[in-house]
């Protein structure tokens, strides 16, 4: 066994800021044994090929049921496509795509801009031209969409938004267990609910929809495909929409650019996912064998994380790749991820945060910090990346 890398070690600047750390780490090598700053020893993957690689080998596995190495407990939320290796990820994926066509996130638009214009006018009406951006754009908008498409009580959002941040960014083991188990609660509930009383929203779609063959999902793969899509459908675009504005207002000349010719809002999204994207990792896999990779000799059983934040500054894929440059071609980076579980809800989230940053920004011309970066907290754990608050004036 190479000697492990405390990640812990290095404090909060790693939160802060682990592309510095992930930059050392690709100089040595593509493969790191680690200890995560929560204490969890695995393997982290690092720099673009090697996490491109790693995304599509099939040793890496993502169905951790009946692997030994997680709590029961969280079983009842695993049953989705993205703790699934094919066969069963293919056909989880199929039977689920078909809610998430081009055309139906096309007809969202006109819905997620009422939702943006009606967040923005309650932020600006606030008193002192101040506000967090986080709790009045970043997190509600990308809640209120996934939360009606779904089908969850606007009452219940805020219990959701609890439950949702223990679990990606976990405060403590019993914590997130505890979260765990409300979310399933509540999501049987409602599942049971819908198919007695079926409405319009994606939910009532997930429980009746089939394949040509008659296939469809379980009543457990239900209630794991609704879990899924309620934190993946709303953590990855609070990042993109609060780190996004958060590069914007750091770099002036880049915000002016945008601000003159708002036909580079599609190209600048793009580099907001490439430069500080919504995800700092993958989620856990976990080897199958014993694996040859990058050089170094993996055991098997072994918890896996593949750097996304690593791969999307490597400088062997991306030129001045530190510097944020809403005119660079950014394709290539991998913030969605890459391969087969490459993010299903990526037009949504593309859809979202071209929408509220656009109107953000023209209703509010003298948008700015109302914070040294250097003192903002960030959110814990190695998954998601961003900032607990955004406070911003205007």
């Amino acid at each position: 066994m190479p000697e492990i890398v405390d990640l812990g070690a290095y404090g909060e600047d790693f939160t802060a800021d682990p592309y510095t750390y992930y930059a050392k780490l690709r100089a040595q090598g593509p493969v790191h044994h680690i200890r995560t700053p929560e204490g969890q020893e695995g393997w982290l993957i690092v720099g673009h090929d090697a996490v491109r690689a790693a995304l599509t080998d099939p040793r890496l596995s993502k169905d951790w049921r009946g692997a030994g190495l997680l709590d029961d407990s969280h079983m009842a939320l695993l049953m989705h496509m993205l703790d699934a290796d094919p066969p069963e990820h293919t056909r989880l994926r199929k039977l689920v795509a078909k809610e998430f066509t081009p055309r139906r996130v096309e007809a969202l638009r006109p819905r997620v801009r009422q939702i943006t214009d009606d967040l923005l006018d309650a932020m600006l009406a606030a008193p002192g031209r101040r506000a967090d951006l986080v709790e009045s754009l970043a997190f509600p908008l990308p809640m209120t969409v996934i939360c009606e498409l779904i089908g969850v009580p606007a009452i219940d959002r805020e219990a959701f938004r609890g439950w949702s941040n223990e679990l990606v960014a976990p405060t403590s083991e019993e914590a997130a267990q505890q979260a765990a188990g409300a979310m399933a609660e509540y999501l049987t509930a409602l599942i049971d609910a819908t198919r007695e009383q079926p409405t319009d929203g994606l939910l009532s779609a997930l429980i009746r929809t089939s394949d040509e063959d008659g296939d469809q999902l379980s009543r457990e793969e239900v209630l794991g495909t609704a879990f899924l899509l309620l934190v993946a459908g709303h953590e990855t675009t609070v990042g993109l929409l609060s780190n996004g504005v958060r590069a914007l207002l750091q770099h002036p000349a880049q915000l002016a650019a945008l601000r003159a010719d708002y036909s580079l809002m599609d190209n600048a999204v793009e580099e907001m996912l490439r430069y500080d994207g919504p995800l700092a990792t993958a989620t856990w896999r976990f080897s199958r064998e014993p694996i040859e990779f990058g050089g170094a000799l993996i055991p098997a059983r072994q918890p896996v994380l593949v750097a996304l934040a690593s791969a999307s500054r490597d400088r062997e894929r991306f030129v001045a790749t530190d510097d944020f440059d809403i005119t660079r071609d950014a394709r290539g980076h991998t913030a969605f991820g890459h391969g087969i579980h490459f993010c299903l809800g990526a037009p949504l989230a593309r859809l979202e945060a071209r929408i509220a940053i656009r109107s953000l920004l023209e209703r509010c011309p003298d948008l700015a910090l109302d914070a040294d970066p250097g003192a903002l907290k960030w959110r814990a754990g190695m998954f998601v990346r961003g900032t607990e608050q955004l406070p911003v004036l205007w």
